[in-house]
């Protein structure tokens, strides 16, 4: 037994846990649970606990279903909407591990310790700073009916006994309880949208924290009555939710993306990070934006990129040159903006740093900078400035995808395999229905 699995067999007894939640993702991106008694974790971190793991998406066929979820102790936290309900009730989140102890190749976790593992050894760390949208709705969604949102606030709004100014503080205070830094909260664009930044972290943190914050916004929003969703494009006429994710790479305690002197101060390793990015990005379209409604976002041109290209301190960009502070080198960072909350954040982060290390690798130049606003450019102005139109449906991201080496080999062949027939599976069910547009379109000339 490590020293970090004898202070959470300790944190047990003195904070009175009775159970323990061991969380892990399946492939899509979502969150699995199952409780232990407390007088069970010992043996768990030894050996792990046991579970069918054909019984989970993208996990396993019935013929090799035995598998082991191995809890982390370095993620061990209580649950703070648990402390008023009874005795305390903590989570960690797993390693999802064969019998043989091998790690197990649908582990969305392992696919990103794995990237990242690749990386450290050019000694480089992947730092990630999200910004996560999401938008809070008065009852649960009902099939066939527009959900109606808690609010009809904009951005930055502060309007007095704000219902999102109250759940962006309760759902801040329970975050951080769980030792997750918020920088910033504020009132979104959409009516009742809120968007809510995590601090930096190490990019493996970030993503357990995303998965983290997923469930804590939920709660929070059901203990209130109220509904929040991570839906892409919940309404036609209104914003997008996105994740604008900051991310650089650090070689010790050096911020590889800075130089001093260099244009915006950004250096070699970071313009070629961000080339190799922009050169992969419909290869990992994907995953960054997974499911059908991403690409609503994406294609409605508000405050989503829908095309592959970069500028200093243009939104309007696929990725932002954030501007520099003469003070803050350290601060030196990429934004890349294609991100939406409702992806795999593992995933997503392992098939960004891949792409930006692809790029630092073989040595990508990066392409002229967009100094004009790419959306109210025309197609053809666009295409003399070389700027390419990023996947316009999920159609076309699996199309490109299934031509992807890069892609492949970082998710690895099962979790690739799965995740494209699943995608293929969506779009297919997806392009049979009847939508509402065509009967309100159709039916009364038709």
């Amino acid at each position: 037994m490590g020293k970090q699995e004898d202070f959470v067999l300790r944190a047990l007894e003195e904070r009175d846990v009775r159970f323990v939640r061991l969380w892990f993702t399946d492939v899509l991106g979502f969150l699995k649970s199952v409780a232990i008694a407390p007088a069970e974790l010992e043996g768990a971190f030894a050996e792990g606990i046991g579970f069918d793991g054909s019984a989970i998406e993208g996990f396993a066929r019935v013929t090799e279903s035995d598998m082991l979820a191995l809890p982390d102790p370095s993620t061990f936290q209580l649950l703070p909407w648990r402390v008023d309900q009874g005795p305390a009730t903590a989570r960690m989140f797993c390693d999802i591990v064969m019998p043989d102890g091998s790690p197990s190749y649908a582990d969305p976790r392992y696919v990103l310790k794995r990237t990242l593992s690749r990386a450290a050894e050019k000694g480089l760390t992947f730092y990630t700073h999200p910004e996560i949208e999401f938008y809070l709705f008065k009852d649960e969604p009902q099939d066939g009916v527009e959900p109606v949102p808690v609010d009809s606030s904009g951005y930055f709004d502060h309007t007095a006994q704000s219902m999102g100014a109250d759940f962006r503080r309760e759902a801040i205070n329970y975050l951080e309880a769980m030792g997750i830094s918020v920088e910033f909260s504020h009132h979104e664009g959409g009516p009742g949208q809120q968007e809510i930044d995590l601090r930096y972290a190490d990019a493996l943190s970030t993503a357990d924290n995303i998965m983290t914050f997923r469930t804590v916004i939920r709660e929070v929003a059901l203990s209130q009555n109220v509904w929040a969703s991570f839906m892409p494009k919940p309404f036609t006429n209104f914003p997008g939710s996105g994740m604008h994710t900051h991310v650089s790479l650090f070689e010790g305690d050096q911020n590889a993306f800075y130089e001093a002197g260099a244009e915006y101060q950004l250096s070699q390793t970071g313009r070629r990070f961000i080339a190799g990015v922009l050169r992969h990005a419909p290869e990992i379209s994907v995953v960054t934006n997974q499911w059908v409604n991403s690409y609503k976002r994406i294609v409605a041109e508000g405050e989503a990129p829908a095309h592959i290209s970069w500028g200093h301190n243009n939104r309007s960009a696929m990725i932002r040159v954030p501007m520099y502070k003469p003070s803050k080198g350290q601060s030196t960072r990429v934004e890349i903006r294609t991100l939406d909350p409702a992806c795999n954040p593992y995933l997503a982060f392992a098939a960004v740093l891949a792409a930006g290390m692809k790029g630092i690798e073989e040595e990508y130049d990066l392409p002229p900078e967009a100094e004009d606003d790419v959306w109210a450019l025309t197609d053809r102005e666009r295409a003399s400035l070389g700027i390419d139109p990023l996947p316009r449906g999920l159609d076309e991201a699996i199309a490109v995808a299934e031509k992807s080496e890069l892609l492949a080999e970082t998710l690895g062949e099962h979790v690739y395999d799965f995740f494209l027939r699943n995608k293929r599976q969506e779009w297919s069910e997806y392009r049979a229905q009847v939508s509402a547009f065509e009967r309100s379109r159709m039916l009364p000339v038709l």
